[in-house]
């Protein structure tokens, strides 16, 4: 099978995990345990994802020159992500996150983008012919919403389906959502893209509907342990999720959107690649660590098989 060409613009930041009984309040010093130090953000967990499920995986985005974003060159030449379009800069230091985990594997992060926060329309116009050559266009906001937008709207210009991971959520403008053929907000994220308070009591299809009445063709929301719900102009359906025994959610929805996205660029269903995905996120939440835990295309083929078949 020829693998497909993925495009994902977006961040990288090193993302640092120390484990703790629960989260400190200010003022506050808590010992931790299992400190780890790796590469993350969205964009390259996803770019390495859809890598490892079988696509030819691109990460346009923008590192320091500094050792963090050693870490990230390092990674993606053992992965296999291409980085003709991976850009270094001396005007800000490359991404990082700090992520507390408690036992129950639920997580806190608090980031500085730093050096993505430079991703702009002109760097997004720079890679159009690359944009115009993909299967699939993936983006997130961790970086700036207009180079977010501007790969979208790339995108659509040239007949290439694109997929919005909006994390972390911002409210977004309809002509932005109308460029979207996918979208992929969790529960709370769904609720800040239409301008609600985060845990705002209106029901999560209904929300739904509303964010598809905007102008986005497909809407597919995240919900944990209840699956995902996938809502187009042919209706709703409900897809339940992959029960398994969770260490770490970090990463969940990473490793969620890389294999939709892999699964629609080679050409399954829309349901059925959502199942697809969910087995993915549920793999993704059985190890600790988020590019340890992105998995293989095999181990997702044959949870697929187990629950699916």
């Amino acid at each position: 099978m020829t693998k497909p060409i993925i495009t994902v613009v977006g961040s990288f930041a090193v993302g640092m995990t120390i484990r703790t009984s629960r989260m400190p309040i200010f003022g506050e010093t808590l010992v931790g345990a299992d400190f780890d130090m790796g590469p993350g953000g969205k964009g390259s967990n996803q770019a390495v994802g859809a890598a490892r499920l079988g696509a030819e995986a691109y990460l346009a985005g923008i590192v320091g020159q500094d050792k963090l974003a050693d870490i990230a060159i390092e990674l993606y030449a053992r992965e296999g992500v291409n980085t003709r379009y991976l850009k270094q800069t001396a005007e800000k230091a490359t991404g990082v996150g700090f992520i507390i985990l408690n036992p129950a594997g639920q997580n806190g992060i608090i980031l500085d983008m730093a050096a993505n926060e430079l991703l702009d329309a002109r760097f997004v116009d720079d890679i159009e012919t690359q944009i115009a050559q993909s299967a699939m266009v993936m983006a997130v906001l961790e970086i700036p919403v207009v180079a977010a937008a501007r790969a979208m709207e790339l995108a659509r210009k040239h007949g290439v389906r694109c997929l919005l991971n909006p994390a972390p959520a911002t409210r977004l403008d309809a002509e932005v959502i109308r460029n979207l053929d996918f979208i992929t907000p969790n529960e709370t994220e769904l609720r800040i893209l239409l301008g609600l308070a985060p845990d705002d009591a209106t029901p999560t299809p209904t929300l739904a509907e509303r964010l598809l009445a905007v102008g986005a063709q497909n809407v597919i929301v995240t919900m944990g342990e209840q699956g995902a719900l996938v809502l187009n102009r042919a209706g709703m359906t409900h897809v339940p999720a992959v029960p398994v025994q969770v260490i770490d959610t970090t990463g969940a929805g990473d490793a969620f959107n890389a294999a939709l996205a892999v699964a629609l660029a080679e050409g399954r269903e829309l349901a059925d690649a959502v199942k697809w995905a969910n087995c993915a996120g549920a793999l993704e939440c059985t190890r600790l660590g988020v590019i340890p835990g992105l998995p293989q295309r095999e181990s997702v083929a044959e949870l697929y098989k187990q629950r699916y078949s």
